[in-house]
Parts: C-alpha cells; sequence; structure tokens
C-alpha cells in the first residue's frame, strides 16, 4: 500500500485528473475501474495498491514515477522576463539565452542581435546539432555548406549544425533572429 508517503496522494491525483481535463467517470471508464474507486482515493478514504495506481495513470498517460515527481516538476522555471535571459555573446554578436543551465535540456533558445557588418568568423562553424531561427528584422547572409543564402524579415532557417556555416549581418541596421539549437551548443 502506498499509505506511508509524505504527501497527499488524493490531492495529487485529483490535480492531474483535472490538468487532464477528465471527470472522475471518464478517468475510472479509462483506467477501466469503478468512478468509486477514484473518488475514494481522491478523498483519501482509500489508499491504492501500487497495481491499481499504475492502471489509472494509464489512462493519462503518466508513470508512477512522474505521478510521484509532479510536484518537482512544477517548480521548473517556465516564464523568463526580459531582463532574466542570459547573454553569452560577443564581438558583435549578443546572443540572450532563454535560461541559464541547460544541464539536462533538449534545446537552446536564442534572442539574437547581430550589428552590422559583423561575422561569426572566417573560419566556418560546426557542431552536433540541428539549428533554426526566424528573421526579426535586418537582413542576414547565411551560408550552409558552401550555399550562401540572404534573408530579410518574415525569413527562415533550419539545418545540421554539422554542415559548416556561417552568419554575417549584410545590412545597415541590427539584424534581429530567434533561434533554437538542439541539442544545445556551450
Amino acid at each position: 500500500m502506498l499509505e506511508d508517503m509524505d504527501f497527499d496522494i488524493g490531492k495529487r491525483l485529483r490535480t492531474i485528473r483535472e490538468m487532464y481535463g477528465f471527470s472522475q467517470r471518464a478517468l475510472a471508464k479509462r483506467a477501466d475501474v469503478t468512478n468509486g474507486i477514484i473518488s475514494m482515493i481522491e478523498q483519501n478514504r482509500n489508499s491504492p495498491s501500487v497495481a491499481t495506481l499504475k492502471k489509472i495513470l494509464g489512462a493519462f498517460p503518466l508513470s508512477l514515477a512522474d505521478f510521484f515527481t509532479y510536484g518537482q516538476l512544477a517548480k521548473e522555471q517556465i516564464v523568463y522576463s526580459a531582463d532574466e535571459l542570459v547573454e553569452i555573446g560577443s564581438g558583435g554578436f549578443s546572443f540572450r539565452q532563454v535560461g541559464s543551465n541547460l544541464k539536462d535540456k533538449a534545446m537552446q533558445i536564442l534572442h539574437e542581435r547581430i550589428e552590422p557588418g559583423a561575422d561569426s568568423g572566417k573560419e566556418m562553424l560546426r557542431h552536433e546539432s540541428e539549428e533554426g531561427g526566424v528573421v526579426l528584422r535586418g537582413r542576414l547572409e547565411l551560408i550552409v555548406g558552401g550555399q550562401v543564402h540572404s534573408l530579410g524579415p518574415g525569413d527562415a532557417y533550419y539545418f545540421d549544425s554539422r554542415l559548416p556555416h556561417r552568419f554575417c549581418n549584410v545590412g545597415d541596421e541590427v539584424c534581429e533572429i530567434i533561434s533554437s539549437c538542439s541539442p544545445p551548443t556551450v
């Protein structure tokens, strides 16, 4: 039985059920248990066996591990204000990164500003990931695998970062881009 846990199983089940938009009856039907079992667990009048809880969580689907760590996952930062973006750029390139710690993250998101005439360098870049972005304003020259591309506002790119590439602002104003790289490059 799961009665010795230091948190409220009933409350957690109710929170997750409501988050998924299920009524007690809908969850019971999807999990192939009685409505009474769901009601009793949510009221903490019944402590489910591991097998019963697994059966109920399969209706979401949600693993036991996810169920028991739900509160911890909810504490991760979701929204970042403009002043919380982390500057990681230099030399005419401003890269304002969403989040400071990319450990165990699958993606890196950047708000880029490239000064007029700034270039990522004569040496082509290469790294183990994929990247993409959308030009918000300005002009960007993108060279990927020997092909030269000229992009303006609203234009986008997406490529395998293992291909040799470089970026250059060829316009007279700051080039602004929202980009993503997966997995993150540091």
